[in-house]
């Protein structure tokens, strides 16, 4: 099942074209090496923390490219995960980390593409997906 780690919350519209852009630059190479490297307290969730420096590359640019129409949440530091539980109560969440740290090993993750969201209000629409040559 395609798990996604969200590089930025929110890019106002009117950078769609230049993201596109920027997005399929990036993609024309081999994939991102990318690790899952360990279990992240959520508070009342649990994630997965991935590893990427090429990935982070790719974040620290786009962030450089749109420093000043950042949201102060996409400006501070990025903490790629996946989330795989989320909204639980702090009990449950903290049960499935101990559960899922007593025998985790880190693994490879594989990058297919990056893609571009709209938010609507609920549902999101995608905009464009650019997958990884290689």
């Amino acid at each position: 099942m395609p798990a996604h780690l969200t590089l930025f919350r929110h890019l106002p519209p009117s950078l769609e074209a230049e993201l596109g852009r920027r997005l399929a630059v990036y993609t024309a190479v081999p994939p991102p090496r990318a690790t899952i490297a360990g279990v992240i307290d959520l508070g009342e969730g649990t994630a997965f923390c991935v590893d990427s420096e090429e990935l982070e590359d790719i974040r620290n640019d786009l962030a450089e490219a749109f420093r000043g129409l950042l949201m102060p949440q996409d400006q501070a530091p990025w903490r790629p995960h996946v989330t795989i539980q989320n909204k639980v109560g702090r009990g449950k969440a903290q049960r499935l980390q101990q559960q899922l740290k007593a025998s985790f090993e880190p693994r490879p993750l594989s990058i297919r593409g990056l893609a571009s969201w709209r938010y609507l209000g609920d549902p999101w629409a995608p905009v464009k997906r650019h997958m990884f040559r290689g």
